[in-house]
């Protein structure tokens, strides 16, 4: 099942202009990259990549890529916690997604500069002190572009795993596949953490992945996956 919902009167040309000018001069607009690129499909993608290159003789992905390296690389070092600090940025986190604005760049920050045990401290503290997690509280947003971002990011940092189990799950059940999200996990993975990760899809859903996988897809991308996910065929 796709997980893109994207516009079926999209301009390519329109959507290169848009991005070039989040990209250009000094400081770079995430929420507009997201904005575009995270409601568009993958072959309106491709369209859009082409507009940009024609336009801008320039390749848009390496684009991106060098603006954003900085703003999301976040560090994951060192095992002590803050508890201080925790409770400090916990209050901070609840106050920028609540008013949504002012202190957005505060949320970047935050995540892009905590070790993943701080981070982890943080996210604790939140739950400690609104009873419900940042995570779930960002599902509440769900038509906030910026904090669907901040969601995936928290998840990745939480649990990762358990997050591409999620992923998997989603674009493998009902009518279709998205391609582009299971291509993407399983080619990332594999030689990371994909072993976990097909347990923990075993265990949600009693159903083995390379056999949910195998059901939904033909030819020889189903070999090429079911290789990567280990199953003989």
């Amino acid at each position: 099942m796709a997980t893109v919902v994207a516009p079926s009167n999209h301009s390519p040309k329109e959507d290169a202009d848009a991005l070039w000018k989040a990209v250009k001069g000094w400081g770079t607009d995430e929420i507009a990259i997201i904005a575009i690129m995270g409601h568009r499909n993958v072959a309106q993608r491709q369209q859009i990549r082409q507009a940009y290159h024609d336009i801008y003789q320039e390749d848009l992905i390496k684009r991106i890529e060098s603006e954003l390296s900085g703003n999301f690389e976040v560090r994951y070092d060192g095992d002590e916690i803050n508890p201080s600090l925790a409770k400090l940025e916990a209050d901070i986190l609840h106050e920028a997604i609540k008013n949504k604005k002012g202190k957005l760049d505060e949320v970047i920050r935050i995540l892009t500069t905590r070790s993943k045990t701080q981070l982890k401290a943080t996210f604790n503290r939140y739950r400690d002190d609104h009873g419900y997690s940042l995570s779930k509280k960002l599902l509440n947003d769900a038509s906030d572009d910026f904090l669907k971002a901040v969601h995936v990011a928290i998840r990745c940092i939480d649990d990762h795993k358990k997050y591409y189990e999620k992923v998997l799950r989603n674009v493998l059940k009902g009518v279709g596949t998205d391609e582009d999200g299971l291509t993407r996990v399983v080619v990332t993975r594999a030689e990371k953490d994909l072993k976990d990760i097909k347990e923990l899809y075993y265990k949600r859903n009693s159903v083995h992945l390379e056999d949910a996988v195998a059901k939904e897809i033909s030819g020889d991308y189903k070999k090429f996956l079911l290789t990567l996910l280990g199953k003989e065929h």
